[in-house]
């Protein structure tokens, strides 16, 4: 793995990575031990941002610290760490037509997306708005060639090597292949965000469950 830190103002160092999967491998390892001052560690598509308090440490602590993680795939042993469950009703607008590009049939493709575990990569685009990778080959979608101007909260979608929810009602271009009753994002939670970057999720069809 190929890593490069450098400053990022006088209270954060930015760790750079080859790739998004080399970000998540290198998050995991941190587990729930960040190198010590540091306050907070920010998730990118290429990036881990982490801010420090410097009155306990420095940028070079810090980069010295860091060139000791060991890169690990999410912990599956750990209670506190089990998958997070989201039942899932697949009757997205964009089912039939994901169904189309990828040649899969609407069981396949309900039996791929909840036959994996998912990790919160990173967030962005609304509150509580989680990027997920999948442990099973991604179907690389594109996004549908006119956005709509408001998709429902709680839509479950994918684009390109994602699968996201919809944490509110907003305009998007994501395939739009089910829905689900659970929040992404509750400021009656802490933290407000159901799947911040780190966390693992297992989707379930909702039918089998009923």
């Amino acid at each position: 793995m190929s890593l490069e830190v450098r400053a990022a103002g006088a209270a954060a160092v930015l760790a750079t990575f080859d790739s998004l999967a080399e970000v998540v491998a290198f998050r995991a390892g941190l587990a729930d031990d960040p190198p010590a001052g540091v306050t907070e560690v920010v998730s990118g598509a290429r990036t881990l941002l982490f801010r420090f308090d410097p009155a306990v440490t420095d940028a070079g602590r810090v980069r010295s610290l860091l060139s000791e993680v060991r890169p690990s795939r999410p912990a599956d042993d750990h209670p506190d760490r089990a998958p997070v469950v989201v039942p899932v009703t697949y009757d997205g607008a964009d089912l039939d037509a994901v169904g189309a590009l990828t040649g899969m049939s609407r069981d396949d493709l309900v039996a791929w997306h909840t036959g994996q575990v998912w990790t919160s990569a990173f967030c962005g685009f609304a509150p509580g708005f989680s990027y997920l990778t999948g442990t099973a080959p991604s179907l690389d979608l594109p996004r549908r060639d006119t956005s709509r101007t408001a998709v429902p909260s709680g839509a479950v979608a994918l684009a390109g090597e994602f699968s996201a929810v919809y944490p509110r009602t907003s305009p998007g271009g994501w395939q739009l292949i089910g829905r689900t009753e659970v929040p992404m994002w509750s400021l009656d939670r802490t933290p407000p965000a159901l799947a911040p970057a780190g966390v693992r999720l297992r989707f379930v069809d909702a039918e089998a469950l009923s």
